[in-house]
């Protein structure tokens, strides 16, 4: 099998219209984002190249302009709707099936423990099914970004 034939990210993308909420918050041309799946944080949003990517360097121009623009205001859009402070973004894409590069936009609250900050916060992904957001959770906090997002003229949305 190709590459992008086994990339779970493409398959998502190619399939976008078909998409729960969770899976496209909002998009362009470039880039796709969703509310990552197994995390036990609401708000944990991925944010992934349309086209099949797996190095930051592979990136044209257009894209990596792009990629400024999506991170801060994904995190403005995190910030007016779930009230935290700060985001963080990582890029790692290391996991089987998932070398596609994608950027994780997490929400740091002001409430969130000294234990989970930082680096630390990666120990809220890979939740158990009854620690995890619910789809219904992850669908409504999408809307609610789509509609922060569409407000700021960002991306196709919903």
């Amino acid at each position: 099998m190709a590459e992008t034939e086994e990339c779970y990210t493409c398959a998502r993308t190619a399939e976008f219209d078909d998409l729960p909420p969770r899976e496209r918050v909002a998009a362009d041309d470039l880039w796709r984002v969703a509310h990552a799946f197994g995390t036990a944080l609401p708000g944990w949003l991925v944010l992934i190249p349309r086209r099949h990517v797996t190095a930051i360097a592979e990136l044209t121009d257009a894209e990596a302009a792009a990629l400024g623009r999506w991170q801060v205001r994904l995190s403005r859009a995190l910030g007016a709707v779930l009230g935290c402070p700060k985001t963080y973004v990582a890029q790692f894409a290391e996991a089987a099936g998932f070398a596609h590069v994608h950027f994780h936009v997490v929400p740091r609250s002001a409430e969130m423990p000294a234990e989970l900050r930082g680096p630390r916060v990666f120990g809220l992904l890979g939740a158990a099914d009854d620690e995890a957001v619910s789809e219904g959770e992850r669908d409504s906090l999408a809307l609610a970004l789509a509609a922060e997002l569409g407000r700021q003229g960002l991306g196709r949305t919903g």
